[in-house]
C-alpha cells in the first residue's frame, strides 16, 4: 500500500514551519512530494533536514534558484507535476521567474499552493510576523490564556499547523479535485491569519449568540468553568477534566463524592464556577495524579491525565493505536488520518 494520494506529485519549495507541514500531511499519504532545497554551504556536516519530522517522506532536490539551468529544470518538473506548494513573501516567486502566471501557462492543471502569514495582499501582505502575530491579529490569541491574566499562546499550533499547514494540504486537494474535473488549475492563497480565524469558528458562534463573554478565562471553553480545565494532583502533575454534559458531569460528581452537595448541582451558572473551581481545584491536590487515574480512567467523566512528551507515546490507548512510531531513533506522530482501505506507509526520516 502506497497511500490515498499515490499519484500525485507535489513540488515543495523548501522552507520552515507551515508550508513543511503541509508536504508531510501529503508525503505522508503517498503522494510524491519532491522537496527543492538551497544546495548545501560550504562545510555543513550532515543534513538538518533528515533529522526533521516534518520533512520526512520527501524525494529532495538541491537547486540554486538564482541559476537558470536550475529555473528551466522545475519548470520542467512542473510540467509533470499535479501543485506547488511555496511559502515565500509575495512576490519572490515571481521575481525568480516561476510566478502562477508562468507556471500555470506550462501546465494549465497545475495547482499553484501559496503559504503566507498575512496573505497574498492586503496592507500587511509584505511584512514579516510569526505564527503568535497572525493569531493575535485573527481575534484568537485573545481568548486563550487565564482570567485576569495574559493572552497564553498555544505554542504554533493554531497559525502554523493548524490554520497554516493543514489548511494548505486541504486547499491543495480541494483544488487538485477542480482540476481533475475542469482540467483548469489555480492560486490557492493560504494565509494563516485566515486560518487561525477559521479555526475560531465555534468561538465566534457563541460570541455571535451572547454565550461568550469578550474576555479570557470565564467562558465554557476557556477555562472559566470548574468542570472544563486542567488541575494540579498531589504530587504536582496535572489532570484535565472535560464533564460538560449533565450525565458526564453527574459521574464526575459521584466519582469525587460532589453528588449531594447542593453547590455543584448548579453546573452551568457562571456566578457559581470560580468559587466552585478553587473546591475542585483543593480536591484534585488531595490525591495523585496516578490515583485519579485509577478513579477515573475507563469512565464517561471525560478525563484525562496530562501527559509529557516523554509519556504520550507509552500510553496504553496511543500504544494499541500506534498513534506514534519511531524511525532511526526518533519518536515521531504517526500519519494522521487513518485510510482503513489505502493506509498510509510507516514514514521515513530519510526520505522515499
Amino acid at each position: 500500500m502506497a497511500g490515498a494520494l499515490e499519484g500525485l506529485t507535489v513540488l515543495e519549495f523548501a522552507g520552515i514551519g507551515p508550508g513543511p507541514f503541509a508536504g508531510m500531511m501529503l508525503a505522508d499519504h503517498g503522494a510524491r512530494v519532491i522537496r527543492i532545497e538551497r544546495p548545501a554551504a560550504p562545510g555543513r556536516v550532515g543534513d538538518a533536514g533528515n533529522r526533521d519530522i516534518l520533512n520526512r517522506n520527501r524525494d529532495r532536490l538541491e537547486l540554486d534558484l538564482k541559476d537558470p539551468a536550475a529555473i528551466a529544470q522545475i519548470r520542467a518538473l512542473v510540467r509533470e507535476a499535479d501543485a506547488v506548494i511555496e511559502g515565500f513573501r509575495p512576490g519572490v516567486m515571481e521575481r525568480l521567474g516561476l510566478g502562477p502566471d508562468v507556471l500555470l501557462a506550462d501546465n494549465p492543471r497545475l495547482v499553484f499552493a501559496r503559504m503566507t502569514g498575512w496573505g497574498q495582499d492586503g496592507p500587511m501582505a509584505p511584512l514579516a510576523g510569526h505564527d503568535i502575530n497572525y493569531i493575535a491579529l485573527s481575534g484568537a490569541l485573545h481568548t486563550y490564556g487565564p482570567a485576569g491574566g495574559k493572552p497564553v499562546f498555544p505554542v504554533n499550533a493554531v497559525g502554523d499547523f493548524g490554520g497554516g499547514g493543514m489548511l494548505m494540504a486541504f486547499g491543495v486537494m480541494a483544488a487538485v479535485f477542480s482540476a481533475a474535473r475542469t482540467g483548469k488549475g489555480q492560486v490557492v492563497d493560504c494565509a494563516m491569519v485566515d486560518g487561525a480565524a477559521i479555526l475560531s469558528a465555534m468561538t465566534w458562534t457563541f460570541y455571535g449568540n451572547r454565550r461568550w463573554r469578550d474576555e479570557r478565562g470565564v467562558n465554557l471553553l476557556d477555562g472559566g468553568a470548574h468542570f472544563y480545565d486542567t488541575y494540579e494532583t498531589a504530587d504536582g502533575k496535572w489532570i484535565s477534566i472535560g464533564s460538560i454534559e449533565p450525565q458526564f458531569y453527574a459521574l464526575l460528581l459521584e466519582r469525587t463524592g460532589l453528588t449531594d452537595d447542593p453547590e455543584f448541582a448548579r453546573q452551568m451558572d457562571p456566578s457559581t464556577w470560580a468559587p466552585l473551581k478553587e473546591r475542585i481545584a483543593a480536591l484534585f491536590r488531595s490525591r495523585t495524579r496516578a490515583q485519579w487515574c485509577a478513579l477515573l480512567d475507563g469512565t464517561d467523566a471525560c478525563f484525562a491525565p496530562v501527559l509529557s512528551l516523554a509519556e504520550a507515546p507509552s500510553h496504553p490507548h496511543n500504544v494499541a493505536r500506534g498513534t506514534f512510531v519511531e524511525d532511526a531513533g526518533m519518536i515521531m506522530p504517526a500519519p494522521a488520518p487513518r485510510f482503513l482501505g489505502t493506509p498510509a506507509p510507516k514514514p521515513s526520516l530519510a526520505g522515499k
